[in-house]
């Protein structure tokens, strides 16, 4: 097994490894953890375009000067012309489609991201590093050129049919009208143009500048209901970020709309669980911790699909979600010994998560998307700006908790794990996979508090996921090929509906995590189901 990497004075994981290489190139000109996490955001968006792009949205929690916790929101609003009267005009009803200009519906918020982090890492961290610096990297990998990954060309491979005649994806995605291969050098002119520009207007131009004229203009020619004035009104927020107590560690994750509530929440009821003897017996890959997660997860899910959705249309504050007395009850209601029903309700989804640990100890949890592979699929033809499809999430259900509004958040699977720890340490973690990532911020959380496991060992052993995520189609439990047969069978005799999938599985998520120990000593890992690495000084 792969052991974990080590360092001093900064530390990154990203689930591509020049992303991770560019966040310690800023650490080591003296950058912050928050300059070095907008170089990796831009880069990441560039080598890892199936998977994220400056045209989705993002959040951020960070732990700060003093152990202090905050976070941004960078999530966009739907249109203000966005409606359930909208659609049903254009004869949709059921439910949003995936993809084109009508999937297309909410801003895309991660650059405000960028700018409200560089902007707070120069007023509160003593930050120096210009823009233009930190997504230097970015635009000569779009404008020279990146190696197309296995994940890229499979990937582009498996949803051609569906994306080919999205407006701008053939031009953007296919070289020659054929799906890339691996190794192939893959430009991005259209796109490096427009980091230019950002890098030298600032982050603002793109949405207040010529550049979101222009775009707001391309997407009313796609059918999109986004206006210039839906982009003018949008800015990132400073949120604090709730916290929850788990075995002597403070758990931190972001606020709603994103689903860190489950993240927590998952944590919170394991620690709850009467059946721990016997599970810390049987080990992190056992059966018992298996259905101990996977009965948590049931019941925090629960809790998500009534209450969930942008706060300010939330029937209860987030805090009220995860009160105490909350929280027991609904451990009450763990079977150890068989499985609760299962509603098949999760999404699929695609995402990237990334963490940095400066030698301050300023610390940040990542994670930033288009949702779906691709997104919208459509590609603005002047910015080369590939558009979220994170609005389709919305019911068109006047009575679904996320119902469409004008001006609302929808739901995100997005969530970035902190954890301040009892010993004076700090972790951060994460993974991509739609509803997959709070059951792996779980799996790998315990694995290394509860079993003693290293970052590279928790990541490393095989995982599981209980229904959809990126790439998979099917709600049952899935399992890794690697886990000992006997434990699917052990699964099927509790309830559990096991399917096997591949022995290092995409499907499971690309996780990472950084410790920060007491002593000041710098560890992580990241997930070889990914072209990550974790790069450390």
């Amino acid at each position: 097994m792969t052991q974990s990497v080590y360092g001093r004075r900064g530390i990154a994981v990203a689930p591509h490894s020049l992303a991770a290489e560019s966040a310690v190139a800023v650490l080591r000109e003296g950058g912050n953890a928050l300059e070095a996490m907008v170089a990796a955001a831009a880069t990441i968006a560039v080598v890892y375009p199936h998977m994220n792009s400056i045209g989705g949205d993002s959040f951020w929690v960070i732990n700060g000067p003093g152990n202090r916790p905050g976070g941004i929101d960078a999530s966009g609003r739907s249109a203000q012309a966005a409606s359930r009267a909208w659609y049903a005009a254009k004869g949709i009803t059921g439910s949003i489609p995936f993809r084109s200009g009508i999937a297309a519906l909410t801003v895309a918020g991660t650059i405000s991201g960028w700018g409200a982090a560089h902007a707070l890492s120069r007023q509160s961290l003593g930050g120096r590093l210009p823009l233009s610096r930190l997504l230097d990297d970015a635009i000569f990998l779009a404008r020279e050129g990146i190696p197309v990954t296995r994940s890229q060309a499979s990937t582009t491979q498996a949803k051609l049919a569906e994306l080919k005649d999205q407006p701008g994806f053939a031009q953007t995605f296919l070289t020659a009208g054929q799906v890339p291969q691996v190794g192939d050098l893959f430009k991005q002119s259209r796109l490096a143009d427009t980091l230019a520009l950002i890098a030298h207007k600032g982050t603002d131009a793109f949405y207040r500048g010529a550049l979101a004229k222009q775009m707001a203009a391309e997407l009313a020619v796609v059918g999109s209901p986004l206006t210039l004035a839906d982009l003018q009104a949008h800015q990132a927020k400073l949120i604090d970020p709730l916290t929850v107590p788990v075995g002597g560690a403070q758990l931190h994750n972001m606020v709603p709309p994103s689903q860190g509530l489950v993240s927590l929440l998952i944590l919170a009821l394991m620690d709850r669980f009467p059946g721990w003897q016997k599970v810390d017996k049987s080990g992190p890959e056992s059966a018992a911790f298996v259905h101990a997660q996977v009965e948590a997860t049931k019941l925090a899910f629960r809790v998500r699909d009534r209450y969930l959705t942008d706060p300010d249309f939330m029937v209860l504050p987030p805090v009220e979600l995860l009160t105490p007395a909350r929280i027991d009850a609904l451990a009450k209601k763990f079977k150890p010994d068989a499985a609760l029903p299962w509603g098949k309700k999760t999404d699929p989804g695609d995402t990237i998560w990334m963490g940095v640990i400066d030698k301050n100890g300023i610390a940040v949890s990542f994670i930033q998307s288009i949702y779906h592979e691709f997104g919208s699929g459509v590609v603005l033809p002047s910015s080369g700006v590939n558009w979220q499809n994170r609005g389709c999430s919305f019911s068109l259900n006047p009575a679904h908790v996320n119902t469409l509004a004008p001006c609302k958040k929808p739901f995100h699977t997005l969530n970035p794990a902190m954890a301040q720890l009892a010993d004076g340490g700090t972790m951060v973690y994460g993974t991509m996979g739609g509803d997959g990532q709070p059951q792996t911020q779980a799996t790998i959380f315990n694995r290394v508090m509860r079993f003693g496991d290293h970052p590279q060992q928790a990541i490393e052993r095989p995982r599981w996921l209980l229904g959809r995520t990126w790439g998979q189609s099917s709600d049952s439990l899935k399992l890794e090929s690697r886990f000992d047969p006997a434990v699917a069978a052990e699964l099927r005799a509790l309830g559990h509906e096991v399917e096997t999938i591949g022995a290092w599985d995409e499907g499971v998520g690309h996780a990472g995590m950084l410790v920060r120990h007491a002593n000041g000593v710098l560890e992580g890992g990241f997930d070889p189901r990914s072209n990550g690495a974790v790069v450390a000084f």
